[in-house]
């Protein structure tokens, strides 16, 4: 078993943990790449609108709002968690993720009926290039936020169920740097996806 160097916060304690917490962000290199793939995809192909409509004519900003507010409260109290769980307020720490996956479907339930309006609207992934790839990039972020929540679930039954230790803590922490970069792939939807596609 790794020994524990208390000098650190809990959840870097071991060698264990701390090539975790490496691993884990080899991993989200790799999940850049994937949305980067997915933006490229998606710059290309912003104009092919053919018959169909264009990000001018579906976009509406108030959901939009509504889903960024949600996510970006969802990091911020998440980071409040993992605070709360380094002084060993367990407790604090447990509330806070549960408060973060709450906002999580939130912004999950918004962005399925974003989805449905645009079906009803007759912009479907068959529409066209365009909506093919929005909807593939939107649809991506939404099934990760989809996995985070399942997660998140998994993490809150272990702590309560073991206590915070140097193992539970390095999986919600893990899972913390997780739902940043969710927060983090959807500033940049919002920002070049939607405030593009309304501005022109």
């Amino acid at each position: 078993m790794s020994k524990e160097n208390t000098s650190l916060p809990l959840e870097y304690r071991t060698e264990e943990n701390r090539l975790k917490i490496f691993g884990f962000w080899i991993f989200l290199g790799a999940e850049i790449m994937l949305f980067a793939t997915l933006f490229t995809v998606y710059f290309v192909l912003t104009d092919r609108t053919g018959s169909g409509p264009a990000g001018i004519d579906i976009f509406e900003m108030p959901p939009v709002l509504i889903e960024t507010f949600l996510l970006l409260t969802s990091s911020f109290l998440i980071g409040l968690g993992v605070h709360a769980m380094r002084i060993g307020r367990v407790k604090a720490m447990i509330v806070f993720y549960i408060l973060t996956l709450l906002l999580g479907a939130g912004f999950l339930t918004v962005e399925v009926i974003e989805f449905v309006t645009y079906v009803n609207e007759g912009a479907t992934i068959t529409t066209s290039a365009f909506l093919s790839s929005l909807m593939t990039l939107l649809g991506t972020h939404g099934a990760h936020v989809t996995f985070g929540l399942l997660w998140g679930i998994a993490i809150i039954v272990q702590v309560v169920k073991r206590g915070l230790n140097a193992q539970t803590a390095n999986k919600a922490f893990i899972f913390s740097l997780y739902w940043h970069f969710l927060d983090v792939v959807w500033i940049f939807i919002f920002s070049f996806v939607y405030l593009k596609g309304v501005l022109g």
